[in-house]
């Protein structure tokens, strides 16, 4: 096997890796550089629910890496990494690449997070890429359609959706699919009243370490508007098929849904932990450590970011404005360091949380101060996103565009 030199190998088509990618370019990196993702496309994730909803086109939340590319004099390899010799500053694909690299971006993400409870990866849904939307749109569209010829008692099993998560994904998808089923189904002859949407939270709150209490309040609010069931302190025990089984103060219940959606958590790329990295540079979850320039305390050639790594001196929330941010910064630190210069802490500024509550409504925390909700939050949060998206033939922004006054103004323009 042939090594194959590059100066810069960025693992992980995620907003880290592609967003390291472009910020690379912007600086006219002249540095021969690969991303390197097992999927064609990538994801815009806020957006996977207009995707379900047809809110916006898929061309735009789900484009090709090779389209995203082009004309910007990165390499895209389609391909699953095998393995990875920090020592050696080797990577070895899964169809036998081999890649020797200067510097290395750790950009995976994170895979879902089961937690060991019987048939949830068997009997659930996942909601991470376009992929899984398309899979779940479509069970979604016959469970319907059954639901519109059988009996009443097995109606309300198809027409049960039980959302395991009260996150920021699981609220969201909840709020979605409440507005959205009805849409699907009345044209069946169906009642939206016998649409069950049941959000099952393991926690005593929704939206844990999300937003402030104004916005958890708001989201409250908008599933209460959609008759969206919360259930919480609901620890889910099993998942079979058409079934959810749960306790609820220590006592067992069991709730059937043929359609149950798996939104709970995340467990760290399995890959991340054969690194020859040192235990005391690892979290309980097998994240990486890192300094507060992105890289890895024993290899200061390798760039991490995104799910898989954490910087205890300054702890982020996995969000896209945090991943857009870290690309940026270590686009910033590679060229750095190529240079000769010393690399530079990672300026990471939460600028607001934008949460879907709806088919177009959103609620759009801004700075922690104040809120905008309902279509006018829709409209901040669409011309927000858009704002960021990487579009083919598009110059990338400097900076994070986040809740800019551009973006307000768009609003404004909007509304009258």
């Amino acid at each position: 096997m042939r090594d194959l030199n590059r100066d810069i190998v960025i693992l992980g088509g995620g907003f880290v890796g592609l967003f390291t990618a472009l910020h690379l370019q912007r600086l006219a990196c002249d540095r021969p550089r690969i991303l390197v993702d097992r999927n064609w496309r990538f994801v815009f994730k806020p957006l996977l629910y207009e995707l379900l909803t047809s809110e916006n086109k898929v061309d735009i939340i789900w484009p090709r890496f090779d389209e995203l590319l082009a004309g910007r004099d990165i390499s895209f390899v389609l391909d699953t990494i095998n393995a990875v010799n920090l020592e050696q500053r080797r990577v070895i694909t899964e169809t036998g690449l081999a890649f020797h690299y200067r510097y290395l971006v750790l950009a995976l993400g994170a895979t879902t997070g089961y937690f060991r409870v019987p048939g949830a990866e068997e009997h659930s849904f996942d909601f991470r890429d376009g992929q899984d939307v398309i899979v779940l749109g479509q069970h979604l569209r016959k469970t319907l359609q059954v639901a519109s010829q059988t009996t009443a008692e097995q109606r309300r099993k198809h027409l049960t959706v039980a959302i395991i998560g009260a996150g920021p994904s699981g609220v969201e998808l909840a709020a979605t699919l409440a507005d959205l089923l009805p849409t699907w189904y009345g044209p069946l002859g169906g009642s939206a009243t016998d649409i069950k949407i049941v959000v099952l939270q393991r926690g005593q709150e929704i939206l844990k370490g999300v937003g402030n209490d104004t916005l958890k309040a708001t989201a409250n609010e908008a599933l209460k508007q959609r008759s969206v069931q919360i259930l919480l302190g609901a620890k889910v025990t099993a998942v079979r098929g058409g079934e959810v089984a749960y306790e609820q103060d220590g006592e067992p219940h069991i709730l059937e849904a043929s359609t149950v959606v798996w939104t709970a958590g995340t467990s760290t790329n399995p890959l991340l932990s054969g690194l020859a990295v040192a235990s005391e540079n690892r979290d309980r979850r097998g994240r990486l450590k890192v300094l507060p320039t992105l890289q890895l305390p024993e290899y200061p050639e390798v760039f991490a970011g995104g799910d898989g790594a954490f910087d205890p001196e300054n702890p982020q929330p996995n969000t896209a404005q945090v991943a857009y941010q870290q690309g940026e910064a270590i686009a910033d630190n590679i060229i750095a360091l190529i240079e000769g210069k010393p690399p530079q802490a990672a300026g990471v500024s939460l600028r607001g949380t934008l949460l879907k509550l709806g088919v177009g409504e959103s609620a759009a925390e801004i700075f922690d101060k104040f809120e905008v909700k309902g279509h006018a939050g829709h409209l901040i949060r669409e011309a927000t996103y858009l704002s960021m998206l990487p579009l083919p033939g598009y110059k990338i922004k400097s900076g994070v565009q986040w809740l800019t006054e551009e973006v307000f103004e768009r609003v404004l323009r909007a509304q009258n």
